[in-house]
């Protein structure tokens, strides 16, 4: 019953547009829990500090406070940020643990409204903020939903070239060695499938994003299911008959139940719901591991890009289903570079994105790019050189180095592979910087992605 009382009441705040749902999402190491941490963090304080004056009903004096109140969906993990915050406030402060799996936060806005229609009922509004973290990784499993078994299976073997091919040889000897036609062994399957679980662990560890399945490497509460337990084979092995109970039915048989059980779970209970969107992208680290690691990341944030639901939401809608209709890319870790650097940061991501873009225009659906950090790590300023004042950046180490360097020009455009060859960057990564526990935590341009977010909702 209180179930059933709390989801009316939720459709109530949608109806009134008192309740966004904003999803988090991007790659291994984007910075997603750092940004949700820092978010609430930000909010919660905005009370007693003046910390976000690119918010304008923060600006305002609009605002009157926040809090963190409980979700309304309970079948959803709670987000970590009392152990996050833990972990910022360390001593010596390190980054929170990644995300691993699906977790939700909400937290209860109180402003001042400008609404005459809202001011009839109260001169003050709430806005009600679900803040869903979920792995970029699972959204590469959405195209899925549209190939077939032999479809995907020739899709991975075409992208086994460069890296890839040199990481997946362990698993390709023993795939070579399996006849899909004898009857189904679940024991030499999985050993198989471990294999190739592992090969995709390579590939992020070497850099390279484009994975599939997604859940392979992030299998949340999956880990251990027979459901995780296929993987692609040669298409030249999939034009025979198989039996009924052969290796390759089985094979057929759990990547059909992946697409059903899991990927389609995900979209319906989840992603189908989500209001607006904020995709983190670590611009940085591509450019320091090599063309081939760059050219791939931008491959994976294209097939993010295809599988979201874009279109204006009316009441009705919002009401029954809801569409996503504001979107947000952000370069993160924008203070591991010098603020000089910051423009190019947002051109090249917006060149990485250039074709979404392009999409999302056509669909009149609000779509941005801004620079940030939503944690800040290092301090800028200048240093004294033979060849005068140079812009340098100060933090310390993950290995607890104090370093001031200054790590070179971020390119406007997408590089070409000379400029892996010339070798003029170099990314460091630093610790957060260390803050006290009663006070927000240091950022760059988290108040414009609540502003750009969630601005419109607070008037």
């Amino acid at each position: 019953m209180k179930r059933i009382s709390q989801e009316m009441t939720d459709l109530i705040h949608r109806g009134l547009d008192s309740h966004v749902r904003l999803a988090v999402t991007g790659l291994s190491r984007a910075g997603k829990t750092a940004f949700i941490s820092s978010l609430v963090n930000q909010l919660v304080h905005t009370s007693t500090h003046d910390n976000l004056p690119l918010l304008a009903a923060a600006r305002d004096k609009r605002i009157i406070g926040a809090k963190r109140v409980p979700q309304s969906n309970l079948m959803v993990p709670s987000f970590g940020y009392d152990e996050a915050m833990s972990q910022l406030h360390a001593n010596p402060p390190h980054w929170p643990v990644p995300t691993r799996d699906v977790s939700e936060i909400r937290l209860a806005i109180k402003y001042k409204t400008h609404s005459r229609t809202r001011k009839l009922i109260s001169k003050t509004s709430t806005l009600y903020l679900d803040v869903i973290d979920y792995p970029g990784e699972w959204l590469l499993d959405l195209p899925l939903l549209q190939l077939d078994f032999e479809t995907w299976s020739a899709q991975q073997f075409n992208a086994l070239h460069g890296k890839r091919a040199e990481l997946a040889q362990e698993w390709l000897t023993q795939l070579d060695q399996l006849d899909l036609q004898q009857e189904a062994n679940e024991k030499h399957l999985a050993e198989i499938a471990a294999l190739y679980t592992d090969y995709l662990h390579r590939c992020k560890e070497a850099g390279l994003h484009w994975v599939q399945p997604g859940r392979f490497v992030l299998p949340g509460e999956l880990a251990g299911a027979p459901v995780l337990q296929f993987f692609p084979c040669r298409p030249d092995t999939l034009q025979h008959k198989n039996g009924k109970h052969s290796m390759l039915a089985l094979l057929k048989q759990r990547y059909e139940e992946y697409q059903n059980k899991v990927v389609k779970a995900f979209y319906k209970h989840h992603f189908a719901t989500f209001d607006r969107q904020i995709v983190l992208v670590d611009c940085l680290s591509p450019l320091n591991e090599g063309h081939e690691s760059f050219m791939d990341m931008r491959d994976a944030l294209e097939q993010i890009m295809q599988s979201f639901r874009y279109g204006r939401s009316g009441m009705l809608s919002r009401l029954f289903a809801p569409k996503i209709d504001k979107v947000l890319f952000a370069a993160t870790k924008a203070d591991h570079v010098t603020p000089d650097q910051h423009p190019n940061m947002v051109a090249l991501l917006q060149q990485m994105i250039h074709p979404a873009w392009q999409h999302t225009a056509y669909e009149n659906i609000e779509m941005s790019c801004l620079s940030m950090a939503s944690v800040r790590a290092t301090q800028s300023g200048h240093i004294e050189t033979g060849q005068g004042r140079v812009s340098a950046i100060q933090g310390t180490t993950l290995q607890g180095d104090n370093m001031t360097v200054y790590p070179g020009e971020v390119p406007k455009r997408l590089p070409n592979a000379d400029f892996w060859h010339n070798r003029s960057f170099d990314f460091t990564a630093f610790r957060p910087m260390s803050g006290h526990q009663d006070e927000p935590l240091k950022h760059i341009r988290l108040d414009k992605a609540l502003d750009t977010l969630i601005g419109d909702k607070l008037k």
